[in-house]
């Protein structure tokens, strides 16, 4: 149980980061919905853990801004006085080939799915170093595990969240600071929903257990992780994704 923990899920206003959410919540966590365009989406995942008896709070922040998250860490300590759960969730795709993709495509997502998290991670981190504990938890992808065509810049960053999670790990991990990586497989949200038949037919034809996941299964792990049954598992990165990578 998360119970009173206060808990930041970038990313949260769909997908994988809102089960997070819910399901933090639901463990009894104050759970801080981040979000960086989508108000109303944060808002209605706000309104529905508060009418489930949870307690959440959405706030506005674009990761890969990095004074703008410093402030919105600070705002988070300000106000709870504490951290004691970051996941970065926070991403995009700009899909492309290699030879066709634009430098934006490549620094876009570069600077959201990575830098946004090492951003978060190194503000975050120095309230839990003082502290004397912490949860991090990174969202990478079997894509940064196993490559994908036409996804070099998202591959790219979900390899990279990779080597952060393993050398932050081995910086906090004196302060009782646990730093794991959760690498989802094809899941079902609005990211996957855009795919045309053909390729989701093929996508499903790599994963042994022939099906795409739910974000609840990513959402049930990010909750184990969080909690004090994975207080001895640090730096380690665990694929959820019905055996495409192994």
């Amino acid at each position: 149980m998360l119970k009173d923990k206060v808990a930041i899920v970038t990313g949260a206003s769909r997908g994988i980061g809102r089960a997070i959410a819910k399901q933090f919540a639901k463990e009894g966590a104050i759970v801080i919905i981040n979000y960086n365009g989508s108000a109303e989406k944060a808002k209605s995942v706000v309104a529905e853990i508060s009418e489930n008896g949870g307690r959440a709070e959405a706030m506005q922040c674009n990761v890969a801004d990095f004074s703008a998250c410093e402030t919105f860490i600070s705002d988070v300590i300000k106000k709870y006085g504490r951290i004691d759960i970051l996941v970065n969730n926070a991403g995009i795709t700009k899909d492309n080939l290699m030879m066709k993709m634009k430098e934006e495509e490549f620094d876009a997502v570069i600077s959201t799915n990575l830098k946004g998290a090492f951003q978060c991670m190194k503000f975050a981190s120095r309230q839990m170093l003082k502290q004397k504990y912490g949860k991090i938890i990174n969202i990478s992808s079997v894509s940064g595990v196993m490559g994908n065509a036409g996804q070099t810049n998202y591959s790219a960053s979900k390899a990279g969240i990779i080597g952060l999670t393993k050398s932050a790990a081995r910086e906090l991990a004196s302060r009782h600071i646990t730093v794991n990586a959760i690498a989802p497989g094809f899941i079902q949200t609005e990211m996957t929903d855009v795919l045309s038949d053909s390729v989701k037919t093929a996508a499903t034809a790599q994963i042994p257990l022939g099906h795409f996941g739910k974000p609840e299964d990513i959402a049930q792990m990010a909750a184990f992780l969080a909690s004090e049954k994975a207080d001895y598992i640090t730096g380690q990165v665990i694929c959820v994704d019905g055996g495409m990578a192994m």
